[in-house]
């Protein structure tokens, strides 16, 4: 084994350009796919492991109280099919007149609980205690953390309600409630629909526990069920935005896998047709046919071992930062957001066996050679086939050194199809990051068609210990108005709401004024022009089952208004719809706007303006507006990253090739030069050999490039791409793209072109 080892060992001393490019591929693909399998992971793992450890509801029920008893419901947790069930708990929902704790005013469901443990749904208290007594409330917290010292001890005014104070916060992964309190403090709230928390023997898909739930209230009153909510619905809410990223990082871990097959595979067989007489002289020495083949297959493995390493390294830095701009914004609850160690296991063990696999067939080559045949076989190619085309060739009108270059890809077919496939997915792979750049750019501009600049304007809230406006909201929007530099403003009212037949409250924004901007971020549809019509972004209608054309209920206050989704935007909370104040006015007349954005005029200096509205009053308080393309950056900046590493890579094969070919015609090269080919001429003949593969592959790449990016803007299921974003292609860009197969190509040779021209006829017959 030992001499197994020095043999490697000294076989990559000698390739060491060989030994850097799979190490760089094998890094970058390593990469790639292990934050692709971190994503994957942290998409469901993190959920599910919360949601087990608290025995989080598969199905939160509420049922009407005036149509199914207390005792009723009882007896739906020994049907057939339910695991354990918890309840009934009374439900109501009171509303909040102020913004509280940072949250939102309107609906906050709640629920009356005497401890947080039992059966199912298992309470996290995160801080204080449990509610007790009458007067004490515990908020539900669904994000990581808590809402941080001094907030113990707030006291809640809900309207037509006794005044709650807060002794703790917690977090339920099953979202069971917005907040608890004690059974005696529900008996006061006179509840009118009572809460079941299920867990169902069978539980992966939705048909199944629509049956369970079927099953365990069969024996109820008819109508007494009013709203269930899946915990399937819950983890695709949890995923949402990692699944945006999903696509395009495994789209991209596949191609660096491809290109680690092909570039190891080449190299490897490049090793061994220009290494027959060192496996000769290997077998003459009593190497055996197997170790020869392990000699080849441990100088691959060297580089793909450190390379798979340092990937793994990297992957696991870069997966942070991008792990936290995935959840951002989203409700993790309990649920800790990291990568599994298995991706990092998977990525350590898998990339060298594949590599491994990649040069095991034609390291197999050197497995039937006999000792005798490997030394007089010489490095010289059989060079029938290209010298055939090369004499053709010889007959036109183009010049005898592109001539000679052309034919030159025909007398070794396999690597030239090598070379051509690692070119191909790095047009490919440029094609879909132009594809991406231009899509993500022109979404992240949408509804920015003109460079004016926004403020925002936040109102004072009292109930923040904040100054409030000294006009009223109307007065206020006239006033920015009639500031020096206002073009449009738009007003704002956000507020909590009840779905009807929806277990959750959800946000609801409100909009008055110059709603222009909002209206371009239509993809499908229309903005809401009258009372009753709504619109949302695709996560939200996705989570709630429902698509442009239906109704829902909205409840506020005690009062119900009937609204119709009339368009999809292309972005939108998952936990929020839009509609205009026409529909507020049916729910609460009295909700004032809490947020003004005002677009100011081209010429119009927005710092001017700001010190305007502060000195108009002082409790508005302005702040330019920043534009967030975090997502665009992401997407953009690591297609782009992995493009520029791909095309290195690619060219990093062509320059493989192209040295191979030339220390295989060593000889030919002096030949040529013997009778009078200049040095000029062969470089020429060395960059046509592989710019004909290029120009080949950057026809075949681009199409695939399409396909690629198609597949990937249709399945961010975070984003609505209107048609117009996904028709980027233009003839001008197709043909620029053309030419990108041959740069790689022309890139990889440009080096080993000049080292040809630079050999002198002494040396190279000399060496012959």
């Amino acid at each position: 084994m030992s001499a197994v080892w020095r043999a490697s060992r000294a076989a990559v001393k000698r390739r060491r350009l060989q030994t850097f490019v799979i190490g760089l591929v094998v890094l970058c693909s390593t990469t790639t796919i292990l934050l692709g399998l971190g994503l994957l992971t942290a998409a469901s793992a993190p959920f599910d492991k919360a949601f087990s450890q608290q025995r989080g509801a598969h199905t939160v029920a509420a049922f009407d109280l005036e149509k199914a008893s207390g005792a009723q419901l009882a007896q739906t947790s020994r049907r057939p099919g339910v695991e354990a069930a918890a309840g009934p708990f009374g439900q109501a929902v009171l509303e909040m007149p102020k913004d509280w704790l940072w949250m939102s005013a309107g609906s906050l469901s709640v629920v009356g609980r005497s401890h947080p443990d039992g059966p199912v749904d298992h309470i996290r208290l995160l801080e204080g205690r449990w509610a007790t007594a009458p007067g004490e409330i515990v908020v539900n917290w669904p994000v990581a953390g808590t809402p941080g010292p001094g907030q113990l001890g707030t006291k809640l005014k809900p309207r037509g309600a006794p005044p709650l104070t807060v002794v703790g916060f917690a977090t339920s992964m099953s979202k069971s409630a917005g907040a608890w309190v004690s059974p005696e403090q529900m008996a006061q709230l006179r509840p009118t629909t009572a809460q079941m928390l299920y867990r169902f023997t069978n539980a992966s898909t939705e048909e199944q526990l629509r049956t369970g739930l079927t099953t365990a209230t069969a024996q109820l009153p008819a109508g007494s069920l009013t709203t269930a909510q899946s915990y399937l619905t819950l983890k695709r809410a949890f995923s949402a935005k990692t699944d945006a990223y999903l696509p395009f990082m495994t789209l991209f871990g596949v191609l660096g896998l491809l290109v680690s097959v092909l570039i190891v595979g080449n190299v490897v067989s490049g090793a061994v047709v220009s290494g027959h007489r060192h496996i000769g002289v290997l077998k003459s020495l009593g190497f055996t046919p197997n170790q020869v083949v392990a000699v080849y297959l441990t100088m691959v493995s060297a580089p793909a071992v450190i390379g798979c390493a340092i990937g793994t390294l990297i992957g696991n830095a870069v997966a942070g930062p991008i792990l936290q701009v995935a959840f951002s914004g989203i409700e993790t609850g309990s649920a800790s957001i990291s990568m599994s160690w298995w991706p990092s296991a998977l990525c350590l063990v898998g990339m060298p066996a594949l590599v491994v696999l990649a040069a095991l067939i034609p390291a197999m080559h050197t497995h039937r050679l006999s000792a005798a045949q490997a030394i007089t076989a010489g490095s010289a190619p059989r060079t029938g086939r290209g010298l055939r085309i090369q004499r053709r060739l010889s007959g036109t009108r183009l010049p005898r050194a592109v001539s000679l270059g052309l034919g030159q890809p025909f007398a070794r077919p396999g690597r030239s199809l090598l070379t051509m496939a690692a070119i191909v997915l790095g047009v490919t792979t440029v094609t879909l990051t132009t594809g991406l750049t231009s899509t993500m750019v022109a979404y992240g501009n949408a509804g920015k068609s003109d460079s004016a600049a926004r403020v925002d304007v936040q109102a004072g809230s009292p109930a923040n210990g904040q100054t409030a406006p000294k006009l009223s909201d109307r007065q206020t929007e006239q006033r920015l108005r009639s500031l020096t530099g206002a073009d449009r403003v738009t007003a704002r009212a956000l507020t909590k709401v009840s779905l009807a037949g929806y277990t959750q409250t959800v946000f609801a924004n409100f909009y008055r004024g110059d709603t222009q901007g909002l209206a371009s971020e239509i993809v499908k549809g229309h903005w809401p022009a009258g009372a009753g019509e709504a619109v949302a972004g695709p996560t939200f209608l996705n989570q709630h089952g429902i698509s442009v054309g239906d109704r829902v209920t909205i409840q506020l206050n005690g009062k119900q208004a009937p609204v119709t989704i009339v368009g999809e935007l292309m972005e939108g909370n998952a936990q929020a719809l839009d509609s205009n104040w026409q529909t507020l006015s049916r729910l609460d007349p009295t909700t004032e706007a809490a947020e003004y954005t005002v677009q100011l005029a081209h010429d119009a200096d927005a710092q001017s303006y700001i010190e305007a509205v502060k000195a108009a009053d002082p409790a508005l308080h302005p702040s330019l507006r920043r534009s967030d393309n975090t997502a665009t950056t992401t997407v953009v900046g690591f297609a782009s990253a992995f493009t520029v590493l791909l095309t290195v890579v690619a060219s990093l094969g062509v320059f493989n090739t192209v040295l191979l070919n030339i220390r295989e015609r060593r000889r030919d090269l002096g030949m040529l030069k013997s009778i009078g080919m200049t040095p000029r001429q062969v470089m020429a003949m060395t960059v046509t050999s592989v710019a004909a593969l290029g120009a080949v592959g950057g026809l075949l790449g681009i199409p695939l490039g399409i396909v690629a990016h198609r597949l990937v803007v249709d399945h961010v299921g975070v984003i609505s791409f209107p048609e117009s974003m996904k028709q980027v292609w233009h003839l001008p860009q197709l043909a620029a793209l053309i030419l990108a197969g041959v740069t790689i190509a022309v890139l990889g040779a440009l080096i080993p072109a000049r080292t040809a021209a630079r050999l002198t006829i002494a040396k190279v017959l000399h060496n012959e």
